[in-house]
């Protein structure tokens, strides 16, 4: 874990990109693990935890209709949430998490471990749809290390 964040940390100073990022599953983990390392504030400008439907449309104004048509765990979403961030905080990249990390909010078509991650460019956003398995802690990690092994891979 600490090999990837070094490599993401790296790599965000020697291009000189910035990030910004929305969460809701991981609940901050992503932005601790991507200001651990000193120098992390001359790439992560931005963290918001937009955890509940209604901060998800108030402060990254993701159309409640939206929410309420593909749900808050949809790729849609997701990549709303990570154009609205990298938007508010002008940078580069814009990152999203959404998910169910359980042990309740499970639905037929959405299990517990469904996770969509985006990450947003000016010219594009690229969204993945994860199905993880194992305890609550352990699906945010790992939607954590998902989402910096798809930011590395665009850097």
């Amino acid at each position: 874990m600490q090999n990837l964040v070094k490599q993401v940390h790296l790599s965000l100073l020697k291009k000189r990109k910035t990030v910004a990022v929305a969460e809701s599953c991981t609940g901050g983990l992503l932005s601790v693990m991507l200001s651990s390392l000193s120098g992390s504030s001359a790439y992560l400008l931005l963290g918001i935890v937009a955890y509940s439907n209604s901060a998800k449309t108030k402060l990254l104004g993701i159309p409640a209709n939206l929410i309420g048509h593909k749900g808050a765990v949809s790729a849609q979403v997701c990549a709303k949430m990570a154009q609205s961030v990298r938007k508010i905080a002008k940078t580069d990249f814009g990152i999203g998490v959404t998910g169910i990390a359980g042990p309740a909010g499970s639905t037929p078509t959405k299990p517990i471990g469904t996770v969509y991650i985006a990450i947003a460019t000016p010219k594009k956003t690229i969204c993945r749809r994860l199905q993880l398995h194992g305890s609550r802690s352990a699906i945010r990690t790992q939607s954590a290390l998902k989402t910096l092994e798809l930011l590395l891979k665009q850097l």
